[in-house]
C-alpha cells in the first residue's frame, strides 16, 4: 500500500527546496543547509530530549562540538549532502527542527546517512520524507549504497529503514544494527562532481 504523507508539499523551483505545510497550518521550509544555520543548530540542541540525542548519536551527547558543526553546515563538494527542515525565515534566523545528511570519504561510493527529527516535529512522517530525499540524492550521485548504524532499541528508525528498502546487517558496534540500501549501477554517474549542484 502506498504511503500517504500527513502534510502538504509545495515545490519551490528545486528538487531540494519545498514548503511543507503540517496539519493545523504550521509551515516549514525544506532546503539545503546553510553556513548561517550553525548558531540555530548549536543553540537549539539544548532543547532536544537526552533520549532523542542518544538515539541519533548512539550515545549521550551534551553539546555539539564546534568542529563538527562547521563541517555540518559546510558540506564538502561532491561528498556530503545535508538537508534541513526549518522555519520559513532566512538562514541564521530560522529555528532548525530536523537535519538529514549523508557523507562519504573521497573516492568511496558508499555513504553513511543520519537523520534527526526533533520532538517538536515528530509524528508527521517527516523522517520518511527526509530519508526518501537522501535516497534520491544518493542515486543521482551514482552511489552504490547508503548505510547507517541504528541502535537496536530504536524501533521507529528500523521500521522506517525497512519501509524504504534497507536491509539489516550485523554491526561492529554492540547494540547497533547496520541498515543498508544498495543501488543499481548507473551508466551516467559522474561521482566526482555530482554532489555539488543542488539543482
Amino acid at each position: 500500500m502506498k504511503r500517504r504523507d500527513r502534510f502538504r508539499r509545495i515545490c519551490l523551483g528545486s528538487r531540494w527546496r519545498e514548503r511543507i505545510v503540517l496539519p493545523g497550518g504550521r509551515e516549514l521550509l525544506l532546503r539545503p543547509i546553510d553556513p548561517a544555520d550553525l548558531a540555530p543548530i548549536r543553540d537549539g540542541f539544548v532543547l532536544l530530549y537526552p533520549e532523542e540525542v542518544r538515539l541519533r548519536y548512539l550515545h549521550a551527547v551534551k553539546a555539539l562540538d564546534d568542529d563538527y558543526l562547521r563541517k555540518l553546515v559546510r558540506p564538502r563538494r561532491g561528498l556530503d549532502f545535508v538537508l534541513v527542515l526549518a522555519e520559513p525565515l532566512p538562514p541564521g534566523e530560522a529555528l532548525v527542527g530536523a537535519v538529514a545528511r549523508f557523507s562519504r570519504p573521497s573516492g568511496a561510493r558508499d555513504a553513511e546517512f543520519a537523520i534527526l527529527v526533533s520532538h517538536f516535529l515528530s509524528g508527521h512522517g517527516l523522517g520518511h520524507l527526509l530519508l526518501r530525499k537522501l535516497i534520491e540524492r544518493a542515486r543521482r550521485c551514482g552511489l552504490s549504497s547508503l548505510y547507517g548504524d541504528v541502535l537496536a532499541e530504536n524501533a521507529p528508525m528500523l521500521r522506517l529503514a525497512d519501509a524504504l528498502g534497507f536491509a539489516r546487517q550485523a554491526s561492529d558496534e554492540p547494540g547497533t544494527v547496520r541498515v543498508r540500501r544498495t543501488f543499481a549501477a548507473r551508466q551516467v554517474a559522474d561521482v566526482a562532481d555530482t554532489g555539488a549542484r543542488l539543482g
